[in-house]
C-alpha cells in the first residue's frame, strides 16, 4: 500500500513539474504580447491626437458642420427615446485563464447601457464574453447581434475594425466608411441599416502593471457636442492651419481615421489588459504549482523515509532473532 501511495506520489510530482513548465510557456508568451500591443498603443495616441487636431481646425471656423455620420440626428426629426436602439460594441476574451476578465466588463457594460433609454444592441469580440452576455440575454432586453474572433497579433486588428464598421454601421463598399460619407448623398437618415442611433464601444484600459479597468467611449452619434468639444481643443503653435482645397473631403477623411482609430485603440486596450490579467494569473499558477510540489515532495520523502525505516526495523528485527537463536 504504502509502494502504491509513493508511485502516486511520484506521479503528481512529475505531473505538477509538467504543469509548471506549461504555465511558465503561457507567462512568457502573455509579456510578449502585452508587449507589442503596448508599443501600439503608444503609436497610436500619437496620431490618435494628429486626427483629433486635424478635426478641430475644420471645426473652429464653424463652416465644415456637414451631417457626417448616418447615427447624427435630423433636423425635425422626432426622437423617441424608448424605441431607439443603443448598439455596443464590447471586446472580451476567446480564452480563459484570464482571471475576471470578462466579468467585469459584461457588469460594467450592462450597468451602463441599463442607464440609457432605448433597446440594446452589443456586438461582441471574444466567445467567452459572448457567452455570458447570450446567457443574459434571455433575462433583459438585450440582443447580441454578432460576433468577432480575438485578433492574435497587431496586423489582424485592422482587418477586424473593418468587420466592426461593416456591421455595425451596415456601410457599403467604397472609400467611405459610413453611408452618410458618401459622395452626393444630400442628407443622411436618423439611423443606419442596423436601427442604431447611438454607439459605445467597452473595454478593459489597462493601468500600472497587471491591473486594469473597464471605461467605455460613445463613438456615436457624431452630433454637435462632439463637433464643438473637438472645435475647443487649442493648438499647439500660435499660428492656425487653414483647410485648403476640398474641406469637406478633408474633414470625411479625417472622420473616417477616427472612427478607425478609436476602435483599433479600443481593441489594443483590451487585449493588453487581457494579457495583463493572464500573465496575472499565471503567476498565481506559478507560486500555488511551486507550493502542491514543495508539499507533495515533503510527503514523498516522508514516506520514502518510513518505508527506509520500516525495512531497517524488520532487519533489525530478523538479526536479533537470529542472534537469540544462535545463542540457545
Amino acid at each position: 500500500m504504502m509502494s502504491d501511495s509513493i508511485a502516486s506520489l511520484r506521479r503528481k510530482i512529475e505531473g505538477a513539474r509538467d504543469l509548471r513548465s506549461v504555465v511558465s510557456t503561457m507567462k512568457a508568451m502573455a509579456a510578449a504580447s502585452i508587449g507589442q500591443y503596448e508599443r501600439s498603443t503608444r503609436a497610436l495616441d500619437d496620431y490618435y491626437r494628429a486626427v483629433q487636431l486635424g478635426l478641430s481646425v475644420c471645426f473652429r471656423t464653424g463652416t465644415l458642420s456637414p451631417p457626417v455620420s448616418p447615427l447624427s440626428p435630423v433636423a425635425g426629426e422626432k426622437i423617441n427615446r424608448e424605441n431607439d436602439v443603443i448598439g455596443a460594441v464590447l471586446f472580451g476574451s476567446d480564452q480563459g485563464l484570464v482571471g475576471q476578465f470578462n466579468e467585469v466588463m459584461t457588469d460594467y457594460a450592462i450597468q451602463t447601457l441599463a442607464a440609457l433609454p432605448g433597446k440594446i444592441r452589443v456586438w461582441v469580440m471574444g466567445e467567452r464574453l459572448h457567452d455570458r452576455l447570450a446567457d443574459m440575454s434571455a433575462h433583459m432586453d438585450l440582443q447580441v447581434a454578432g460576433l468577432f474572433t480575438v485578433p492574435l497579433s497587431v496586423k489582424a486588428i485592422t482587418p477586424l475594425v473593418g468587420r466592426i464598421l461593416m456591421e455595425t454601421l451596415m456601410s457599403s463598399p467604397g472609400p467611405s466608411l459610413t453611408p452618410s460619407l458618401r459622395k452626393g448623398e444630400a442628407r443622411p437618415t436618423g439611423r443606419n441599416q442596423n436601427g442604431v442611433r447611438q454607439l459605445y464601444l467597452f473595454y478593459n484600459s489597462s493601468r500600472s502593471g497587471a491591473i486594469y479597468a473597464p471605461a467605455h467611449q460613445r463613438l456615436l452619434p457624431l452630433d454637435d457636442a462632439w463637433r464643438s468639444e473637438l472645435a475647443q481643443i487649442p493648438w499647439p503653435t500660435d499660428k492656425l492651419p487653414e483647410v485648403m482645397g476640398n474641406g469637406e473631403a478633408t474633414l470625411h477623411a479625417l472622420i473616417r481615421e477616427y472612427l478607425f482609430v478609436s476602435l483599433f485603440r479600443a481593441c489594443a486596450e483590451s487585449l493588453v489588459s487581457e494579457n495583463a490579467s493572464r500573465l496575472a494569473a499565471m503567476e498565481r499558477a506559478e507560486k500555488n504549482i511551486d507550493q502542491l510540489s514543495a508539499d507533495l515532495r515533503q510527503t514523498f520523502h516522508r514516506l520514502r523515509q518510513s518505508k527506509i525505516d520500516e525495512e531497517l526495523f524488520d532487519v533489525i528485527a530478523g538479526v536479533e532473532a537470529l542472534a537469540g537463536r544462535v545463542s540457545s
